[in-house]
C-alpha cells in the first residue's frame, strides 16, 4: 500500500497541513477527497481500512450474503409459482464474491491509491487530538508525529461492535459481523444476540443457507426503532416454516439475554453453551453478537479540547462543526444523527462545504430513511407514529397491506408486508412512512420525497400511480388517512 509510513521521527516543531482527517470510513473519504481536489493540503488517517465498515464488514458483503439467501428462498417459492424446484445450498461462491468482489481479500490498497490521486496524503495510523486543531499520530511501531491544521481536524471515527459484560464471554471465538462476513463456511447451528438490523439480516442469511438459528432479543420486539407492524410481519416471516419459501424457521425469542457463556467440548464437539436470563440452556457451533455499537471516541483525546472522554456522541451544528471546539468537525455514527452511511455522506458534503468557506444548506434530519434488506425489506423514513406522539404531534395514520395490492396478489409468496404513513393532521403533512414488502427501500423513495418536502397530502392523494406496482399501495394508504 502506498501510504506514510511514519518512519522518520517527530519534527521538533509541529508539522503543519490545510485539514486533518481522522477515519475515513465513507463521509471521512468522500470529505477528505474533496478537500484535496479544491486544493487543501489534506492529511488522512485512518487505524485500519480506508473506506471503513461499510464496504469491509457491513454494507456491501452483508447485501451480497442477503442477495444470495434471497436466491435460495425465490428458488423454492417456485414450486408455488412454476413448477418444482431441486435447491441445494452452497456456501462457497457466497464466500468468493465477499472476498474478491466485495473487500479485495480486505485490502484497502485501491480506496487509499483513490485518495491519493485526488491530492491528499494516506497514513494508517493512531490519531488523538492533542488540542485545538492539533493532532498526535501514532504508527503501528509506535512512532509518533505532531500535526498541526491551519484548518482544522475532522472527525469520523465511527463505531465498533458492542462486546457486552457477561461472564465467561471473554476469550471465545464469538464472532461479530466482522467474523461473520468472513466466514468460510454455515455453521450447523447458531445463536444471534440482537434483534435490531444487523441481527435479523444475518440470522436469515445463516438460516437459509440450513443453520438452525436462535435469535435473541432483550426488548420484546424485534426492530425496536421501526413501527411494531413491520417488526411483527417481519417475525412472522422469520419464524415460519421454510416449506413453501416465504418462512425461515428461525427460533425468535424476545425478552431473553444471554446470563452466562462457557465454550468447550460438548456432545456434537466444541460447543457454545449459552444460559439464558430464564435459566434455559442452548449449545450452538457458533454465537454471533449484534448487541449494537460502541463509538470509537473513547481514545480520542477528547479532553484535550475540553471534551467529555466518555461521551457516546459529539454534538455538531447544522454546518457540523462541534460545539465549542473551534476549527473541529464531525460527521458519521458519532454525531449521533443515524448510524447510517448516507447520513455520514450526506454530512460529509455540508463539512465540506463549511471547510471550503463555501454557502451551504444547512444539515436537517426531519426526514432520515433507513432500510433493512431482509426479506421483506423494512423500510422507514421520518417518524414513528409512537415518536410522532411524544413530540406533541396530532397524528392521523393510515395503512394497507401489500399483500392486498394488485402487484402483492400476482407476486405470490414473498409478497407479504404493508404500507403505514404518520401524518402531522394540523399540517396536513407527513412527517413518517414505513414500508415493508419486496423492494421496500425502493418504494420508500416516494415517501422519504414527500416526507423531506413536506409535500401536502393532498396533493400525494392527486398523484397519478403505475398500475400494477408495489408503489401503489401508497396510496392505498393516503386513502385510508381519512
Amino acid at each position: 500500500m502506498s501510504t506514510d509510513p511514519l518512519s522518520s521521527p517527530p519534527a521538533e516543531h509541529d508539522q503543519e497541513v490545510d485539514l486533518v482527517v481522522v477515519g475515513l470510513g465513507p463521509g471521512g473519504e468522500s470529505l477528505a477527497s474533496g478537500a484535496a481536489s479544491a486544493g487543501l493540503d489534506v492529511l488522512a488517517v485512518d487505524r485500519h481500512l480506508v473506506g471503513g465498515e461499510c464496504p469491509y464488514y457491513g454494507c456491501i458483503p452483508s447485501k451480497m450474503m442477503l442477495r444470495a439467501a434471497d436466491a435460495l428462498a425465490e428458488a423454492r417459492r417456485a414450486g408455488t409459482l412454476s413448477g418444482r424446484v431441486e435447491v441445494e445450498p452452497s456456501w462457497t461462491p457466497v464466500a468468493t464474491r465477499v472476498r474478491d468482489e466485495a473487500t479485495a481479500d480486505w485490502d484497502d490498497t485501491i480506496a487509499v491509491e483513490r485518495l491519493e490521486r485526488a491530492g491528499a496524503t494516506v497514513v494508517h495510523a493512531t490519531a488523538r487530538l492533542a488540542g485545538e486543531r492539533t493532532v498526535r499520530l501514532t504508527s503501528p511501531s509506535g512512532e509518533e508525529r505532531v500535526v498541526r491544521a491551519r484548518r482544522g481536524v475532522v472527525l469520523n471515527p465511527g463505531t465498533r461492535p458492542a462486546v457486552p459484560d457477561v461472564p465467561g464471554l471473554a476469550g471465545t471465538p464469538f464472532w461479530t459481523n466482522r467474523e461473520a462476513v468472513r466466514a468460510s463456511a454455515v455453521p450447523p447451528r447458531l445463536v444471534v444476540v440482537g434483534g435490531g438490523p444487523v441481527g435479523v439480516e444475518l440470522a436469515q442469511v445463516f438460516a437459509r443457507f440450513g443453520a438452525r438459528v436462535v435469535l435473541l432479543q432483550r426488548g420484546d420486539r424485534l426492530l425496536p426503532n421501526d413501527e411494531p407492524e413491520a417488526a411483527a410481519v417481519l417475525a412472522d416471516v422469520l419464524t415460519g416454516g421454510v416449506g413453501d419459501g416465504v418462512g425461515d424457521g428461525v427460533d425468535v425469542r424476545t425478552g431473553r439475554s444471554l446470563a452466562s457463556v462457557m465454550h468447550g467440548p460438548g456432545e456434537a464437539g466444541t460447543v457454545f453453551s449459552l444460559t439464558l436470563d430464564d435459566g434455559s440452556v442452548l449449545e450452538a457451533e457458533q454465537l454471533l453478537l449484534a448487541a449494537g455499537r460502541t463509538p470509537n471516541l473513547d481514545d480520542l483525546g477528547l479532553p484535550s479540547v475540553g471534551l467529555d472522554a466518555g461521551s457516546r456522541t459529539l454534538e455538531v451544528d447544522e454546518h457540523c462543526r462541534v460545539r465549542g471546539v473551534p476549527g473541529l468537525w464531525a460527521v458519521g455514527d458519532v454525531t449521533g444523527r443515524g448510524a447510517f452511511t448516507h447520513v455520514s455522506m450526506y454530512q460529509s458534503g455540508i463539512a465540506l462545504a463549511d471547510v471550503l468557506e463555501q454557502d451551504h444548506e444547512p444539515a436537517r434530519y426531519h426526514a432520515v430513511p433507513h432500510v433493512t434488506f431482509t426479506d421483506p425489506e423494512v423500510a422507514g423514513v421520518g417518524l414513528t407514529e409512537a415518536a410522532a406522539r411524544a413530540v406533541g404531534l396530532r397524528v392521523r395514520t393510515g395503512s394497507t397491506a401489500m399483500e392486498a395490492s394488485s402487484r402483492g396478489f400476482t407476486h405470490g409468496p414473498g409478497a407479504r408486508g404493508l404500507v403505514k404513513v404518520v401524518e402531522d393532521a394540523e399540517r396536513g403533512v407527513l412527517v413518517g412512512a414505513c414500508v415493508v414488502g419486496p423492494a421496500g427501500g425502493e418504494v420508500l423513495g416516494l415517501l422519504a420525497l414527500a416526507v423531506h418536502a413536506e409535500v401536502p397530502v393532498a396533493t400525494l392523494r392527486s398523484m397519478i400511480l403505475a398500475y400494477p406496482t408495489f408503489h401503489r399501495a401508497v396510496g392505498s394508504a393516503l386513502d385510508d388517512l381519512s
